[in-house]
């Protein structure tokens, strides 16, 4: 049966599916499954069985023996019209849910927000991940659930994807894969022999405004040089600590790094930098100096800095303050990744704004002075235009980081998921054929 239906009619039909039960029940069969970076496998495949149970079209795309994507797809009519549109979110988090591993550099105590049990007080969810990154999977899905359920015909392929490794982060140990966007990259090379193929992306990340711009990193390991020596025998010989060396180097190395933004904003972007990470001598015996100190810094860019430049103005920063403290200094690079812009009239981008619009009934107001980066920096490498959008940090007491990350509102879920529908009309277009055939 054909018949030309208005696009409110469309998109009422398919939000009056959503289920806040729905959306609970998604996010904490995601949430109880721990997925670290380097060990999702298990989450994809739990989300790829959800898929098909919602018949989404749901496939595995292994990586290793322990690191995989998860992808879906509602087929458009016309999947050559170069409208498909790619809903992704990654699904690995950033600490483990391992006391283990997590502590003492998380906090003390293992939080509850922070392990991977999932806990509902009738208003928020909370558990490893609830929010970022896998509140945002559980709001794709379920819009994907109720587009689909609803039986509404789109001309172009909806593609669905949940991305191994999407965190800035190395490899937590031998035999585990990295993040940096490795999920990502692979699920675009692969994707290409499956039918996997987007004209465009929208990446469901934290942040309730579109985005079209979004910072890059570099990563330095700086080494700090001393001597090996003796408490015994400190005052028999020269003494050249590189821990103390490397307090002072980092002291102003930091206010370096807080000096960075300013010179370097641009756009919605205020690239940060940090440090981060620090190692030296033997923790058996601290009765020899070492002789050498290292840590690691984070510096982000902006896209109109390259990573070369970045590199140019650091090891100039580096070597003044080390000749200034009359230290011995050098680093290296670890990675890098260039930040990342879609042009702001970019269909993907309007569309996107023009739905916030329409879902919130307010005005859009990209959020500026943003240091976040995220798999956009590689789905735009692959030449697709991409926009950014996400939930908000749930309204609770306490907040800090991790709890952002740990918790979410449910009116914020449903929210988002009304806003993905709207997106996902817009762009995919809707067939003249109302029923989905099959």
């Amino acid at each position: 049966m054909t018949q030309n239906l208005d696009f409110n009619c469309h998109f009422d039909r398919a939000s009056a599916l959503i289920s806040r039960d729905s959306l609970v029940s998604i996010l904490q069969k995601l949430v109880d499954v721990a997925s670290p970076t380097g060990e999702e496998a298990e989450l994809a495949r739990d989300i790829t069985a959800m898929l098909n149970d919602f018949d989404l079209c749901g496939l595995e795309q292994k990586i290793d023996g322990k690191q995989s994507n998860a992808i879906g797809k509602i087929a458009g009519k016309h999947s050559d019209s170069g409208n498909n549109l790619l809903l992704y979110a990654p699904i690995d988090t950033v600490t483990s849910s391992s006391a283990e591993e997590d502590l003492p550099w998380l906090a003390a105590e293992l939080p509850a927000a922070a392990r991977a049990k999932s806990r509902f007080d009738g208003k928020h969810l909370f558990g490893l991940g609830a929010s970022n990154p896998k509140g945002h999977a559980a709001c794709i899905i379920e819009a994907a659930r109720t587009l689909r359920a609803a039986g509404i015909a789109l001309n172009s392929d909806l593609l669905l994807g949940f991305g191994a490794g999407g965190m800035p982060t190395n490899a937590r140990a031998t035999g585990l894969s990295a993040g940096h966007g490795i999920g990502c990259q692979r699920m675009l090379e692969l994707g290409s022999k499956q039918g996997f193929q987007p004209d465009s992306a929208l990446i469901a990340k934290s942040g309730w405004a579109v985005s079209w711009q979004e910072v890059g990193l570099i990563w330095f390991e700086v080494s700090v040089e001393g001597a090996h020596n003796y408490v015994g025998s400190r005052h028999l010989m020269p003494y050249k600590n590189p821990i103390l060396d490397a307090a002072a180097l980092m002291q102003k190395l930091d206010i370096w790094l807080q000096a960075w933004p300013e010179k370097h904003r641009s756009g919605l972007v205020a690239p940060q930098g940090v440090i981060a990470f620090i190692e030296s001598g033997w923790q058996r015996m601290p009765a020899f100096t070492p002789a050498l100190c290292r840590f690691r810094v984070d510096l982000r860019l902006s896209p109109k800095t390259t990573p070369d430049e970045a590199e140019q103005q650091f090891a100039a920063a580096l070597k003044l303050i080390s000749e200034e403290l009359g230290i011995t200094a050098h680093y290296k690079r670890l990675i890098a990744i260039p930040g990342t812009t879609t042009d702001a009239q970019q269909a993907i981008i309007q569309t996107s704004i023009q739905s916030w619009e329409a879902v919130t009934n307010k005005q859009h107001q990209p959020i500026t002075s943003t240091s976040g980066a995220t798999d956009a920096n590689i789905l735009r490498a692959h030449g697709l235009p991409t926009a950014r959008v996400g939930l908000p940090k749930a309204n609770l007491a306490n907040m800090d980081f991790q709890l952002g990350m740990n918790a979410v509102s449910l009116d914020d879920l449903y929210q988002f998921t009304q806003l993905l529908i709207h997106i996902a009309l817009s762009v995919c277009g809707i067939s003249q054929q109302e029923v989905l055939d099959g």
